[in-house]
């Protein structure tokens, strides 16, 4: 199973040096938590944090 996971860690990164900035990002962060998973770290099991909408969009009157 480690080189399962190794395998796409080094794929992940071979995409992330073609890619652009944004798409970069998200290619070695998805490696960083394959690297995560082959040193049996248990943050690895953790799912990433949510994107909430800033508060601004909640602010004002709740009357419509």
């Amino acid at each position: 199973m480690e080189e399962f996971y190794r395998g796409f860690a080094q794929r992940a990164r071979d995409l992330a040096e073609k890619a652009d900035p944004f798409t970069r990002r998200r290619l070695l962060d998805l490696a960083k938590r394959y690297d995560l998973k082959i040193n049996g770290s248990s943050y690895a099991r953790i799912p990433p944090p949510r994107a909430t909408p800033p508060t601004a969009l909640f602010s004002g009157s709740a009357e419509a």
